[in-house]
């Protein structure tokens, strides 16, 4: 039988936001709602696209500005017109728009909610705009009532990388799981580094949550510690920074356009195709844009074929590496240190416990190790358990 390849088609009602968040660089202001009709041709599109399972990520700019009535005609539209591909959901948002209405319909579809939180209050709103942690709190005690799953981003910026502590402890004592995003750089801004976390500042983090997620394995989840460490075990990129996303993701924008990714919506010179031409893969493929991301793809090929972590990674994010040389590709993500700094401690953490265990001997005796850092090990077996 034929393998299945998931894809991932995210679906942008609008670059909309009610929200300002300084270092935001998806949102648009007076941008239009996509209409119905677009989803009609976004079904029409995919229904003989390919015969593969597929998630749909609203997204945005925020996606509840689409309000019910569009959700509650577009849902039903994906999971029966589309029903062959087993259509699965997922949306990201700040959760300022949600109401109770909204939330019976994202619950009867069973999805999964992702929203953005920077740590306490106060730190929170300076980075993402004077009462955005109450409104978006409101929005989550709502969704929680509705019995909707939600999960939150951390986004650490060159200036909150300061206060790593504080914000650990914030998730940790309420009770968040912590997935966090390094502030990047960005094709569609002035000033692309203003908030950008450092490869090397991003490195340190990585590595510190780490060690504090050890220390209370029992209490929170980290996510990105998670997929760092399944990408070192199993050999293979679990989330879309550390795989060949090209050909598998797609994003439409509010107009229709067919772009490689969310985050270029907005951009013409990244629009790869439209939903009412009904692109095949091989016309999206032999894009420009197409060819520009199969030309990253060739370029890691080479670049990175002395790396050990090449066969996870994939140098990293293609829209990373691009923002910071003005869509040009003449590097791979430029937080390839960060990635290379957690993937060794975490392979070389696994080996001194492994060996420690059989009884073999290493340089530095395990119980020095252990003294200095914590154990990976009970994470792996968590992992594998799960």
């Amino acid at each position: 039988m034929k393998q299945k390849r998931p894809f991932h088609v995210m679906i942008i009602p609008t670059l909309g936001c009610p929200s300002k968040c300084a270092y935001c660089w998806s949102s648009e202001v007076g941008s239009p709602i996509m209409s119905i009709e677009i989803v009609k041709d976004i079904v029409a599109w995919l229904k003989d696209f390919r015969n593969d399972p597929v998630t749909f990520t609203f997204h945005g700019g925020e996606p509840l500005l689409a309000g019910a009535d569009f959700y509650r005609v577009v849902l039903p539209m994906l999971s029966t017109k589309l029903e062959h591909i087993e259509p699965n959901f997922a949306l990201q948002t700040n959760l300022w728009k949600l109401t109770p209405e909204l939330a019976e319909v994202l619950f009867e579809y069973n999805i999964p909610i992702g929203s953005s939180l920077d740590g306490p209050q106060k730190l929170n709103d300076l980075q993402r705009s004077e009462g955005y942690y109450e409104r978006t709190m409101k929005g989550y005690e709502l969704a929680k009532s509705h019995g909707l799953q939600v999960q939150f981003i951390c986004t650490f910026t060159s200036y909150s990388v300061q206060f790593k502590e504080q914000i650990f402890n914030h998730f940790l004592e309420n009770g968040l799981a912590l997935k966090l995003h390094p502030a990047l750089p960005s094709l569609r801004s002035d000033e692309p580094d203003k908030w950008a976390l450092s490869p090397e500042k991003y490195g340190e983090l990585l590595v510190y949550l780490m060690d504090r997620y050890l220390e209370n394995l029992n209490r929170i989840e980290v996510r990105n510690i998670n997929d760092y460490c399944r990408c070192v075990l199993t050999r293979r990129g679990t989330v879309c920074t550390f795989v060949d996303c090209m050909e598998n993701t797609f994003a439409v924008g509010p107009d229709g356009s067919i772009y490689p990714c969310y985050r270029f919506v907005g951009m013409p010179e990244y629009v790869m195709g439209h939903v009412h031409d009904r692109p095949s893969q091989k016309d999206l493929a032999e894009s420009a844009v197409g060819l520009l991301m199969r030309h990253f793809k060739e370029y890691v090929d080479e670049e990175c074929k002395g790396c050990k972590h090449i066969r996870y990674c994939r140098g990293g994010c293609p829209y990373n590496a691009m923002a910071s040389t003005s869509g040009e590709i003449m590097g791979v993500d430029p937080h390839c240190p960060a990635y290379k700094r957690i993937f060794d401690e975490i392979a070389d953490r696994f080996n001194e416990e492994m060996m420690g265990s059989v009884g073999l001997e290493t340089d530095v005796s395990v119980e020095s190790v252990k003294a200095v850092r914590p154990a990976i090990m009970p994470l792996i077996r968590k992992l594998a358990s799960n």
